[in-house]
């Protein structure tokens, strides 16, 4: 997905280079209705939208005790389509820039998405939610209970 063609108006892309300081354990897949980043709902789905599915894979099913508890879980996933070469990215096509770390774009030098999802329902290491955003297959890095914000 890094080709020249991929670059709107006024983006700026960089020669990235190669990773090397971090290693990451896919504890899971994401299974979603999307194909392609244009079917997938911007900035996460409704709460009304489809039930997604959260696959845990084994030896993590046992971090699972208590989920259900929960009502709303943030999911942090890599977006392992995305291009991570642009540090100046035009939202919505307008030739308008900014930089790739002011705005929520899937395209970044490590690509981690956020969605905060709402618990349907746990069976056993599967996990059905509401307000994903993600491609079906997208790996799956950690889940983290919501936590209410604090006002300082």
């Amino acid at each position: 997905m890094t080709q020249a063609s991929d670059i709107r108006d006024n983006e700026v892309a960089v020669q990235a280079p190669t990773p090397s300081d971090a290693a990451l354990t896919y504890i899971g897949r994401i299974h979603t209705p999307w194909q392609t980043r244009k079917e997938c709902p911007r900035q996460g789905d409704s709460e009304d939208g489809p039930v997604c599915e959260l696959e845990i894979f084994e030896p993590w099913g046992a971090a699972l005790e208590g989920v259900e508890e929960l009502e709303r879980i943030q999911v942090l996933y890599w977006l392992h389509e995305a291009r991570r070469d642009l540090v100046k990215q035009s939202p919505g096509n307008t030739g308008m820039t900014k930089g790739t770390f002011a705005i929520r774009s899937p395209v970044r030098p490590n690509p981690i998405g956020i969605s905060v999802v709402t618990l349907v329902a746990r069976n056993g290491n599967r996990l059905q939610v509401r307000g994903l955003d993600c491609l079906d297959g997208t790996p799956l890095l950690d889940l983290k209970p919501e936590r209410c914000p604090h006002k300082h």
